[in-house]
């Protein structure tokens, strides 16, 4: 897979079929897209691409804007990658591409520029400045520019379409398995290892803090059953999103911090990776620790009999 950051260093003259968006998650709906990409690539004698952007453009129309993202950039690349996707445009946002009609974009971006050949678009796309391009413009300019175009339905699950939205939806209300359906795997977060106040270990729960990448979308605040990865190696975890209420009142910060069942390793400085299986609870303030580990052991337990 050829990654291509700069265009103005992009000189193929490689036809393409190509696809552009977000790509955030890369979910089922994403891949349903890929392999059609991929299809018509082989079957025209095309390259397949998509054109994306990095970061997400939102950044650059409010830099205040505290956007999360399902992936993060490392995620995002290696799905694309197993996916079978040939070239990634990763591209800026800046104000030249903000200032590009629907018309302008087809003109110089993907023809002039792209050397694209058939457009693959998704059912709800749009793009251009003001939203001015959409499939019905792609298919009033094919002709002219020589290119094909395709519109996709969207997949659906449940009667439902999936989106990055919904995604985003689903797991802010813990619903971790109707996520984990709609990605086509299962939701991780990849940090390294940090020190905390290791309050865990004093109840018999020692846990890795995990310092989470800024732009990385959490599920909400609550206890966990996760898969951790520790140089390829699997284990049981439970993981919590919160302010530890009940031994560190006063302090309001958040952690993301992991306790790995049937291990007792020095992991600090670590990158490790969990993947989210099974939402156990809401962040409880016990009364006093006593109740925090009666709570603490049955979510082990539960984590224990979990069918991974």
């Amino acid at each position: 897979m050829k990654i291509i950051t700069d265009f103005n260093e992009y000189h193929s003259k490689t036809p393409l079929a190509l696809s552009l968006g977000m790509f955030d998650g890369v979910h089922l709906g994403h891949l349903y897209i890929i392999n059609t990409l991929n299809e018509i690539a082989k079957n025209e004698d095309l390259e397949s691409a998509i054109l994306s952007f990095w970061p997400h453009p939102r950044k650059f129309l409010n830099p205040n804007d505290d956007v999360k993202m399902l992936n993060t950039l490392e995620e995002k690349l290696e799905l694309l990658e197993k996916s079978g996707i040939q070239n990634i445009f990763l591209k800026t946002f800046d104000e030249e591409f903000r200032n590009l009609t629907g018309i302008e974009f087809c003109e110089q971006v993907l023809v002039d520029k792209l050397n694209v050949k058939h457009i693959i678009i998704g059912h709800d796309h749009t793009f251009g400045k003001n939203k001015s391009g959409n499939f019905e413009l792609l298919k009033s300019l094919s002709s002219e520019l020589d290119f094909k175009v395709n519109q996709l339905e969207a997949v659906q699950q449940n009667d439902l379409n999936i989106s990055s939205t919904k995604i985003r939806i689903a797991l802010s209300e813990s619903r971790i398995k109707d996520a984990n359906e709609m990605l086509g795997y299962n939701y991780p977060l990849t940090g390294k290892v940090i020190h905390g106040k290791k309050l865990g270990r004093t109840i018999g729960y020692p846990t890795a803090n995990i310092d989470v990448p800024i732009n990385k979308l959490l599920p909400k605040s609550g206890a966990y059953i996760v898969e951790v990865w520790i140089d390829k190696t699997f284990y049981k975890g439970m993981l919590s999103i919160g302010t530890n209420p009940t031994v560190d009142n006063e302090n309001q910060t958040l952690h993301t911090e992991v306790y790995i069942l049937d291990f007792d390793q020095d992991i600090y400085d670590k990158e490790i990776t969990v993947k989210f299986r099974d939402y156990l609870h809401d962040e409880i303030e016990f009364e006093g620790l006593e109740k925090l580990i009666e709570k603490l052991n049955l979510d082990k337990r539960l984590t224990e009999e979990f069918q991974f």
